[in-house]
């Protein structure tokens, strides 16, 4: 039988290595998120705006990313941009245009139904006092439409945090990489994996308690 053994999971460990790879998670999901929320929003007003190249183009953009697995987009832009630009770009780089770009298509969805979401008479109360389109949507529409689609955005960013570790495929330096080089440093592959399923399991477990105390604090004031 296998004998497990964590004591070499030291705080010297933890903040060296893990808290390293932690940081950047982070930082990966945070500016993934808010960047996928503006472009996000923009295909979506693309997709609603009844142009059709813009329903097109916002279409396509969407359906193709969506149907594609993460981990092959994460791998064709590591690869793929240097050899388009002819410069190197860090995995580190790299990963943050990818999430965001890639993530960007689903919350293009989710705000898509948020905008869909509000009474179409208070879009034609606003023209009826004189206000345009995009005066409509930003006054109006979107507003209410970040209010009902704020739990969705959150879970959808929890699974976002929960993706990061796909950057391994490009050597990124995240928080499984951070388990992953203690391991090896220790001969400890199983305690770390372990000890690192344990971690994303916590993080992700009590930001989905938030989220849900937050959608029923949303639902009361509704």
């Amino acid at each position: 039988m296998i004998t497990l053994d964590f004591s070499f999971l030291t705080w010297s460990v933890i903040t060296n290595l893990v808290l390293k790879g932690l940081v950047f998670s982070v930082q990966l999901t945070l500016i993934a998120m808010l960047g996928g929320i503006v472009l996000g929003t923009a295909l979506a007003l693309m997709r609603l705006s009844g142009k059709t190249w813009l329903v097109r183009v916002a279409s396509f953009y969407v359906n193709t990313l969506r149907s594609i697995p993460l981990v092959m987009v994460i791998l064709w832009f590591f690869l793929l941009i240097p050899m388009i630009t002819g410069r190197p770009m860090g995995a580190e780089t790299s990963a943050i245009i990818t999430f965001t770009v890639f993530e960007a298509a689903y919350y293009a969805e989710i705000m898509r139904a948020g905008i869909q979401s509000v009474s179409k008479g208070q879009v034609y109360a606003g023209y009826a006092v004189g206000m345009t389109y995009a005066q409509c949507m930003r006054y109006i529409v979107l507003p209410q439409a970040f209010r009902n689609m704020l739990p969705v955005l959150l879970t959808q960013t929890v699974v976002l945090f929960q993706d990061t570790s796909l950057v391994y495929a490009i050597g990124a330096y995240d928080l499984l990489k951070g388990f992953e080089v203690a391991g090896k440093n220790f001969n400890r592959p199983v305690e770390t994996y372990l000890a690192a399923t344990v971690l994303y399991f916590m993080i992700c477990f009590s930001l989905s308690m938030l989220v849900r105390r937050l959608q029923k604090k949303i639902a009361i004031i509704r």
